[in-house]
């Protein structure tokens, strides 16, 4: 029920600032902003700090904890329709890894969640991300080399670690060791917003 709830204020929220620049971000428990409010989330806080800047942005987070890139592959059609978006945020694969599915079909299904965004006339931004070493070195390479792959054979933007500024100093991660705190979020807004304000500026 709180999550129909969300959608219908997000649909509202959408149908009301029609004419801004609309970000949609498709992801997972991190961009979800897990065991936190979500107004203190990154995704929150990037569209805070645009607006503060002078852009007319929306941001639309249609992120899910537990999410994978088939999932937001199957949610993808709906929400281009629903929120007609200038950019789409891909922030999904790290669930995939957790769970050993394969770096061939992840890659697979961000390049067609990619096209579906492209073909709509959206621009698109993949977020990269890591998972730990004792998945083994080759699962290792195959799933980082993905996020490359699913960018280049789109022809689109990458983010290569989203969690990069926080990545070594465990301060900043919730005691499951996975999701950041709510002192990470400022640092991982900063490290994503140059790119997002890159494509904000090209359409103002």
């Amino acid at each position: 029920m709180i999550r129909i709830l969300l959608l219908l204020a997000v649909t509202f929220t959408a149908h009301s600032r029609a004419d801004s620049y609309t970000v949609l971000v498709m992801g997972d428990s991190i961009s979800a902003a897990y065991g936190l409010s979500e107004h203190d989330g990154w995704v929150h806080l990037a569209e805070q700090q645009l607006i503060q800047e002078g852009f007319d942005v929306s941001f639309i987070n249609a992120s899910i904890s537990g999410d994978t890139t088939i999932g937001g592959l199957r949610r993808l059609p709906d929400a281009l329709e629903r929120f007609t978006p200038d950019l789409l945020v891909i922030e999904l694969g790290g669930n995939d890894g957790l769970r050993g599915y394969s770096p061939k079909a992840m890659q697979q299904n961000l390049e067609q969640m990619a096209t579906l965004a492209l073909n709509s006339g959206a621009d698109v931004l993949i977020q990269g991300m890591m998972i730990p070493s004792n998945y083994g070195p080759a699962y290792l390479e195959m799933f980082g080399k993905a996020f490359y792959g699913a960018a280049k054979n789109s022809g689109v933007a990458l983010l290569p670690f989203l969690l990069e500024p926080i990545a070594e100093n465990r301060e900043y991660f919730q005691s499951d060791g996975i999701h950041p705190t709510a002192d990470a979020q400022p640092l991982l807004m900063e490290h994503t917003l140059p790119a997002i304000r890159e494509f904000v500026e090209g359409n103002s």
